[in-house]
């Protein structure tokens, strides 16, 4: 560490020399380099800057493996988060040591990391889904429909682009998924119509931007700076645009953003109250239901393996395990018993 307090890179290393003074900005910058999603750098930020206050406010280089422990174990008994929360912190701490300190320690290795629960999904029954979704509407709604009918993730949908819509071969193209890929998925029939309006709609936003010559959309990765004006073209244009302008988290560009994720999740969360499901529903459970149904509709699955873009088909197969007891293919050995005698009221005495 030099003594301006920024990160010395060895010749020869693939690690870009830090131009941040502060330890925080310099995990932002790693994590940009390496284009992590923004979600993502929150999530570690976050981490990093408890970590720092837990131990201290000691800068992490000076300290080690005890420490990460103790942050660790802190978490898991007194605040008692889940295992996803544990495995998220202690992947910011290993990629603050590995990615910003350039430090590959043996310890680094030896910390135990808390085996995720395999869970089945909460899935809803094709009625559930219609009575939901009737009780949507606008773009919330049609949002909710698209998600449902292609299977894809919340902010997949929310980052649609015009040009990937191809209304000619029924196909939406997924641009940068999770881990990075892309996939075609089906465009709905049923919803063409309702996405033409959509598009229009988002035109007149567009072309109230160019009209007061507001900086176009974020773009992925390096293309901002390959193709400085593309963000600016219809066809790079959100298709659920945020109504307002707002403040761009990392250039502090004022831009138009797509729709905000918590305006899908007041939304739905109010039609399964008035639709009275019980069972946990998300958004993520629109994807699950669309994977179940085309299961349970015939579909074979490693068309709904590539649908859903799961790398492995393991990951798919959990919708299998929810059919086998819904679609009753194994009978309760109650079933098998003698008809039960009816139970009569208890005596009087008793009441």
């Amino acid at each position: 560490m030099t003594s301006n307090n920024t990160l010395a890179i060895p010749s020869g290393s693939d690690k870009p020399v830090f131009t941040a003074v502060r330890l925080l900005d310099q995990v932002r910058e790693r994590l940009r380099y390496l284009h992590y999603s923004l979600n993502t750098e929150q999530a570690y930020v976050y981490w990093v800057r408890w970590f720092v206050r837990h131990s201290g406010l000691r800068h992490p280089r000076t300290l080690g493996k005890p420490e990460v422990e103790a942050f660790l174990s802190m978490l898991a008994t007194e605040r008692k988060v889940s295992v996803s929360t544990h495995r998220q912190a202690l992947s910011a701490l290993l990629f603050l040591y590995k990615e910003v300190l350039g430090q590959e320690l043996p310890w680094m290795q030896e910390i135990g990391r808390p085996v995720a629960a395999r869970r089945i999904p909460s899935v809803l029954t094709v009625p559930e889904v219609q009575r939901v979704l009737d009780l949507m509407e606008g773009e919330s709604g049609l949002l909710a429909r698209l998600l449902y009918g292609t299977g894809m993730r919340r902010n997949e949908g929310l980052c649609l682009r015009v040009k990937d819509l191809d209304f000619d071969r029924h196909a939406i193209v997924v641009r940068d998924g999770k881990g990075g890929k892309d996939r075609v998925v089906m465009l709905p029939r049923s919803l063409e119509q309702a996405l033409h309006v959509q598009l229009a709609r988002s035109h007149g936003l567009w072309t109230a931007d160019r009209a007061a010559q507001r900086p176009g959309v974020s773009m992925p990765h390096a293309l901002e700076a390959k193709y400085p004006r593309a963000g600016q073209s219809w066809a790079w244009h959100w298709v659920f645009p945020s109504p307002t302008i707002a403040t761009d988290p990392r250039s502090g560009i004022e831009r138009r953003h797509h729709l905000y994720e918590q305006r899908l999740q007041r939304a739905l969360r109010k039609a399964v109250a008035l639709a009275g499901i019980v069972k946990p529903v998300s958004v993520h459970t629109l994807r699950h239901s669309f994977a179940t149904h085309l299961l349970q509709s015939g579909t074979d699955i490693r068309t709904v393996q590539e649908l859903l873009g799961h790398s492995d088909v393991s990951t798919t197969m959990i919708y299998t395990h929810v059919l086998k007891v819904a679609a009753g293919g194994t009978s309760s050995p109650l079933d098998a018993l003698a008809p039960v005698q009816a139970v009569k009221e208890p005596e009087a005495a008793y009441a």
